[in-house]
């Protein structure tokens, strides 16, 4: 039976990305679950995340969806393959947002050094390295984790004095690891809230990418490839939006990284 594509976040961040989803493949019908309850996951245990992320892939398996993609690269690189390998029911699909970005960065890097800006949970994960070593093993990656952008983004201070000293002194914490890095991946879905601050300090000709354009990409050639898939996903640009937390709060916050307004419900995991 054909179902909307389900995309999952650990909270609001994970919008950043559905909404370049939904702009390059509006036709199909998606629901988007926030599990705003129990965020931030950057800084929670390998088997906290997984277990999380299982319960609200599963949810959205309940809802209809064959298809889940995990918006979050603290979910991706936590819990993504685990449930791959073990949980799938038949006939689901779970895919992750650090392979579409991994996969295509030599496209980008021209003297093969990249930098990652991400969680703490997401550098200690190691997915980054790993997965860009599979691809492409003549690439230096240097990551770093930034754990004040996120409250940064959250409590709207993207623009304060705060948010540049702390975004200064984090970039140059990076370059200081390789000053010939000519590529930075926002490797959290926060993060492009920050671009205006990050850019300032960031050498001109350095490659900022943000991971929304990429993954929506990657999405509409991963369905090209799979027709078996995409003949299971529904076409009528219904959109739904639901949070394990105050459905009221989630709509009210939700604008600065969906760009518009919405309508949330409630939902227990």
């Amino acid at each position: 039976m054909q179902g909307p594509i389900g995309v999952f976040d650990s909270g609001y961040g994970g919008l950043t990305v559905f909404k370049e989803i939904q702009k390059k493949l509006p036709q199909y019908d998606y629901i988007y679950l926030g599990d705003n309850a129990r965020c931030p996951y950057g800084i929670r245990s390998f088997e906290t995340v997984y277990e999380y992320t299982k319960e609200c892939a599963f949810k959205l398996f309940d809802l209809g969806c064959n298809l889940v993609i995990l918006a979050c690269n603290t979910a991706s690189a936590k819990a993504l393959r685990t449930i791959q390998q073990n949980d799938l029911p038949e006939g689901k699909r779970v895919l992750g947002v650090i392979r579409p970005t991994t996969e295509s960065i030599n496209e980008y890097t021209k003297n093969n050094k990249v930098g990652i800006l991400a969680t703490q949970g997401t550098v200690l994960s190691e997915s980054y390295k790993i997965e860009m070593n599979k691809f492409h093993p003549t690439i230096d990656v240097f990551q770093l984790a930034c754990p004040l952008w996120v409250p940064l983004v959250e409590n709207n201070e993207i623009d304060s004095k705060a948010a540049h000293d702390i975004v200064e002194k984090d970039i140059q914490r990076l370059f200081d690891q390789s000053s010939e890095i000519d590529t930075i991946v926002l490797a959290c879905t926060h993060y492009p809230l920050l671009l205006p601050v990050i850019s300032q300090y960031v050498p001109e000709n350095v490659t900022i990418l943000s991971q929304g354009e990429l993954v929506a990409n990657k999405l509409t050639d991963y369905l090209h490839r799979h027709p078996e898939v995409e003949t299971q996903c529904s076409k009528n640009g219904h959109l739904t939006f639901y949070t394990t937390d105050d459905a009221k709060s989630f709509e009210a916050n939700t604008t600065i990284f969906y760009g518009q307004k919405i309508t949330a419900s409630h939902l227990d995991v």
